[in-house]
């Protein structure tokens, strides 16, 4: 990621200064609309990232996007502007909403089925994430049709398949193995 380590010294600063401001969370509820929004628009990301277009510009068009956005929040674009770093807001938002969710013991799940989810199965599964490691969650969901049905669960280093092309996968192997004993 461009500006990985200069955006976690800038979402350090504006964490410390949420925290003492008592916005985090606030500031954290920003940080995923500009994420997302600045994710899903390729035209924001280039105009942010473009040196033609001038900081003015910048700052009027992210106030008109982003409106009702903290004070906290406007003073870290004011910074980014000032610093000729406002080409990594998305990178300083990611990285702000990683230090947010490590201050609350909150985890990123990921989860792979072959449908969306639900919000009962969603629901269900990040009980079981609670279960599993003791801490809540964040639940990203990623579609992947290629495994038939079931579901893969990521969180951290722990992984727990149990999609059905893994099972079907498993019982091939063990088809094969008592075919060639059988032979024997």
């Amino acid at each position: 990621m461009r500006g990985t380590r200069a955006a976690q010294r800038y979402a350090k600063a504006i964490l410390s200064l949420a925290k003492d401001k008592n916005s985090a969370e606030a500031v954290n509820e920003d940080m995923i609309s500009i994420s997302k929004t600045v994710k899903n628009s390729r035209d924001l990301e280039n105009m942010l990232t473009s040196p033609v277009v001038k900081n003015s510009i910048k700052k009027s068009a992210l106030l008109e996007i982003f409106k009702g956005l903290n004070a906290v929040t406007k003073g870290a674009m004011d910074i980014l502007l000032e610093n000729g770093r406002i080409n990594i807001l998305h990178t300083v938002a990611s990285q702000y909403i990683i230090l947010f969710n490590d201050m609350n013991n909150v985890r990123q799940a990921v989860v792979t089925t072959a449908v969306p989810l639900d919000k009962e199965l969603e629901a269900v599964i990040l009980a079981k994430v609670k279960e599993l490691t003791g801490s809540e969650a964040s639940l990203k969901s990623i579609i992947d049709e290629s495994i038939i049905g079931g579901f893969v669960l990521r969180v951290g280093d722990l992984q727990y398949d149990a999609s059905i092309s893994r099972n079907l996968t498993r019982l091939k192997r063990e088809l094969k193995d008592n075919t060639y004993v059988s032979k024997i």
